[in-house]
């Protein structure tokens, strides 16, 4: 199993917009694709959290070449559909692990 992890800190001002629209809309495209089986999305607890809140997104595939199709043909569209609604709100970075 591949587990791409999405680790995102979210400015407190669109926090329940964002959460939402992960729930709601954006998760459900990148499942959409057929490279990931499946998601998990945590809220990471810290203790301050005056600047935002931040979140784990796991997405799991079967393969690492379910990843790299994600990678290769969806992910710039997706990501600039994030970065196109929420602009300088959201910083990211990402992970990719294998289970073992």
């Amino acid at each position: 199993m591949i587990v791409y992890n999405v680790t995102i800190k979210v400015d407190l001002s669109i926090n329940d917009v964002w959460v939402q629209w992960m729930k709601q809309d954006h998760c459900l495209k990148i499942l959409a694709t057929g490279c990931f089986y499946d998601y998990k999305m945590f809220r990471v607890l810290e203790d301050d959290q005056s600047d935002g809140m931040t979140y784990a997104v796991q997405f799991f595939a079967h393969s690492i070449s379910d990843y790299f199709t994600f990678q290769n043909i969806h992910y710039r569209e997706l990501q600039a559909e994030m970065k196109n609604t929420f602009q300088d709100k959201c910083l990211s970075f990402r992970t990719v692990l294998r289970e073992v």
